[in-house]
Order: structure tokens, then sequence, then C-alpha cells
């Protein structure tokens, strides 16, 4: 058999995913945040159909989700990493068809606390109605 043909049976999926994508944004609920800026910390993973043979067409494009992603991250501002979270998974449904569900893992690593936290990090998981 040759890769992507083992076990057709029409019901297999795959997970792709972009872990650690890194971007330097403006989101947050305090003017400090807004103006300074923060590094946010995304990772994804797109559940889709098995492809049915070894093409780009039958899966998803790493380079186009990737610039998806920067440009909801980047262009946009949010108060919350929730709603960063919600946009990112509208984002790639949007856009990539063939994915069925996203989960999204949005992480703010020197959140403004108090005290010492390794990490804040915000998860949402979409289906595509």
């Amino acid at each position: 058999m040759r890769a992507g043909e083992a076990g057709r049976g029409g019901a297999e999926t795959v997970t792709v995913t972009l872990e650690g994508m890194e971007f330097y944004a403006f989101h947050g609920v305090h003017d400090y945040e807004l103006e300074r800026g923060a590094r946010f910390v995304v990772d994804l993973a797109m559940r889709l159909p098995a492809p049915g043979s070894d093409t780009l067409p039958e899966t998803v494009d790493y380079a186009r989700v990737y610039r998806v992603v920067e440009g909801v991250v980047t262009g946009r501002r949010f108060k919350l990493i929730e709603s960063v979270a919600a946009a990112v998974a509208d984002a790639v449904l949007g856009t990539e068809p063939r994915v069925e569900s996203v989960h999204v893992r949005v992480h703010k690593p020197h959140a403004p606390l108090p005290g010492v936290v390794r990490d804040v990090h915000c998860e949402l998981e979409r289906r595509r109605d």
C-alpha cells in the first residue's frame, strides 16, 4: 500500500497540529498591555478527514493556516485571550473547508499577575456546524 491508503473506510480522521506559534501583539485589559504589547503563543490542532492521496489539496496547507492565525493575533486587539482563541477558531474554520473541528490554546506567558506563574492559557474547542 502507498502512503495514505491504509485502512480506507471513509471514517478516518487525522489531526494536524501547529504548536508554539509565537506572536507579539497588543491584547489585554490594562492600558499598559495595550501600549507595550506582549508575547502570545498559539497552539492549534485541526481535525479533518484523512487524505485520500498524497497531495496537498487533500489536507491543510500549514503555511496558509499560519498566516491566518498570524493575521488574527497580530491584526486585531482583544481584551481577553478567550476572545483571541474564539477568533482564531472562527478564522481557521472559515478558511479551511476540510477542517471539521479545531482545538485552540492561547498562552499569555507573561500575564500581569501578583506572583510567579509559569503560564496562563485558554483552550477552546469548536466544531463546524
